[in-house]
């Protein structure tokens, strides 16, 4: 079984594998990958904005919270654990 740890640097190299395909492909205007939110991976104060009852990133409370979302290159979510597509309509305001 893997610990917290284990599991919070394999989701960071992931998270930083896909920082730099998106990189890569976005310095290519014609090749520009499609994006999708992804919750449930982002550490406390790491999420993009808006979401969760707050308007604005970094400004999520709690590591691994499923509403709090990162965008990333469509496909790449589902790979990581705890990750899950979020859907506009899946979004819950507290």
């Amino acid at each position: 079984m893997k610990t917290n740890a284990q599991l919070m640097a394999a989701t960071i190299m992931a998270l930083g594998m896909a920082a730099v395909s998106t990189s890569l492909m976005a310095a290519d205007d014609e090749t520009k990958p499609e994006m999708e939110k992804c919750g449930g991976i982002v550490k406390a104060g790491m999420n993009d904005c808006a979401g969760n009852g707050h308007a604005c990133a970094g400004q999520g409370k709690a590591d691994s919270d499923p509403n709090e979302w990162v965008k990333l290159p469509k496909g790449t979510c589902e790979k990581l654990t705890g990750g899950a597509v979020i859907e506009a309509k899946d979004m819950k305001m507290k």
